[in-house]
């Protein structure tokens, strides 16, 4: 007799449709466990009904993957010669996949790249979407030709220059087309280009550093209104459509139950909705991305070398369900799982059993607030103290669902800062607003250091960082290899304006005629 936990989990299933969550809505309770998928994260809910904090340990336990500890930590600073991040040190960046493996082979010398990236859902990134940014690359000593952009000594660069990696970031604003119904292609295009300049903003070197955004870099040159028209019908088409027309089969989720007392069998046959066609399609174009021999350009033509490069993903664990089933057909294809580091969330303005969300304003700082919307926001901020000054001073403050003391901890240097302010607050000795007040003080000066190096962010930069081209790094492809994809690519031009030319020049005789 198949049980509830014998029925698999779908990869790459909506929220609230697996088996499990199936399972836990079927249930008369006030208890409603977490979700966490790329489409909606929360906390949960108690026996009392009450909103709970997103539970890390448990998610570890979900999903699969491995706590980073202490161990790990050291062998970072043995190999990288860098103390470790302070999300590190705090357990903010806390999980990982595979992690062992690529210091295994950055041991040996066998290159590896980074990857992580963005959904482009409105025109400014919020402070928590740029968290994982500033794992992956923290601006430090400037470089070459982005001295305006980097120029803050106070911060430090961390996983691109401790490892000398070339860096690869994908602006899905496809995937942000085809899942939201209220966005058009034409503003995901428009957020994807907004949102590369607040990236490039965070200090990432051009050159080890490809940005790019979907509907270009797939969609482009030539095909680019043909599959621009792909995502238009694609969105518009739904899997029931498909199966209606021509005779596919859907897997229907079916639950079992055994009842002792009545020896009798009841099952229930459920159908969800159905989601577009290209929402299903999507996990293979994020998954791709993972693999070098995505990127000829970068990494070179031979595909026997490039297929055994490995890719390191650092991103929020919301993302790790599209690597997931990546990691699990990988080896099909004789290719390399990449591996992956997770971080937390930062936390809503409203509380820690949510995340910042870019639609909601009232849940989010902007990189683009001032610092009276700051101020405001950090003000209404879910606050971890008692009511009163005089209950504060007796029984203390909740550090661990204090809203602007968790915002400390992720952009706070000072590790003893933090730890003073955690014992005074949860002594009484420090009030609510003078943590408010901290928090705030720290939330300006990072954003406001942000927008004077978004100022210097030019559309010329952005060109470039999204230009395909040679990065440079250790273990690129040797000069020889370059030169002959250049020359090739040349050829190709050549061609192409030489077709061009004869056109145009049809096209004046036909005039003077």
């Amino acid at each position: 007799m198949a049980t509830v936990s014998d029925v698999p989990d779908e990869p790459g299933q909506p929220p609230a449709l697996t088996a499990l969550s199936l399972a836990e809505i079927s249930q008369e309770s006030k208890t409603k466990e977490q979700v966490i998928t790329p489409f909606d994260v929360s906390g949960g809910v108690d026996e009392h009904g009450k909103a709970v904090a997103i539970d890390y340990d448990k998610l570890i336990d979900h999903f699969g993957s491995q706590r980073i500890d202490k161990s790990m930590l050291e062998r970072f600073e043995r190999l990288t010669g860098k103390p470790p991040h302070r999300l590190l040190r705090r357990g903010l960046v806390f999980s990982h996949r595979d992690l062992n493996l690529i210091l295994d082979k950055y041991e040996k010398g066998i290159p590896f790249f980074l990857y992580t990236g963005r959904g482009p859902s409105s025109g400014s990134m919020h402070v928590g979407h740029s968290v994982p940014f500033e794992f992956t690359k923290f601006v430090g000593t400037p470089s070459t030709c982005t001295q305006r952009v980097t120029a803050n000594k106070s911060n430090r660069r961390y996983l691109q220059d401790a490892f000398n990696v070339p860096l690869i970031i994908m602006l899905t604003d496809d995937e942000k087309f085809l899942h939201s119904p209220k966005l058009s292609l034409k503003d995901c295009r428009k957020f994807a280009l907004e949102n590369a300049l607040d990236i490039i903003a965070i200090g990432f070197d051009p050159a080890k550093t490809f940005i790019f955004a979907d509907t270009e870099f797939i969609y482009g040159g030539h095909g680019a209104a043909f599959g621009y028209n792909i995502l238009e019908i694609g969105k518009k088409t739904t899997n029931n459509q498909i199966k209606g027309t021509f005779g596919f089969n859907d897997t229907y989720v079916v639950f079992f139950w055994h009842t002792t007392h009545y020896d009798v069998n009841w099952s229930v046959t459920y159908q969800v909705n159905s989601n577009n066609i290209l929402e299903f399609a999507f996990p293979a174009t994020q998954s791709a991305t993972s693999f070098a021999t995505s990127f000829p350009f970068i990494f070179g033509s031979n595909t026997k070398i490039v297929s055994k490069i490995p890719c390191l993903i650092p991103c929020a664990i919301d993302q790790d369900p599209y690597f997931r089933q990546c990691r699990d057909n990988a080896p099909r294809l004789g290719l390399v799982k990449p591996a992956l580091i997770h971080t937390v969330f930062l936390p809503s303005l409203r509380g820690s059993e949510s995340k910042m969300s870019a639609s909601d304003t009232e849940s989010s700082i902007y990189l683009s607030d001032t610092d009276n919307q700051i101020k405001k926001k950090i003000g209404k901020a879910f606050s971890g103290g008692q009511d009163t000054r005089e209950l504060q001073e007796q029984i203390g403050g909740r550090t661990a669902v204090d809203v602007p003391f968790q915002y400390l901890t992720f952009f706070l240097e000072s590790d003893e800062d933090l730890e003073s302010m955690r014992e005074r607050y949860e002594k009484g000795q420090m009030q609510s607003g003078e943590m408010k007040a901290a928090a705030t003080k720290e939330l300006q000066a990072y954003v406001a250091a942000f927008r004077e190096r978004r100022k210097a962010v030019t559309t010329e930069i952005r060109d470039e960082f999204m230009r395909p081209r040679q990065l440079v790094f250790k273990s690129m492809p040797p000069e020889k290899e370059q030169v002959a994809m250049l020359e090739e690519r040349r050829k190709v031009l050549q061609k192409e304006l030489a077709s061009i030319d004869g056109d145009l020049e049809r096209l004046q005789r036909s005039g003077q005629a």
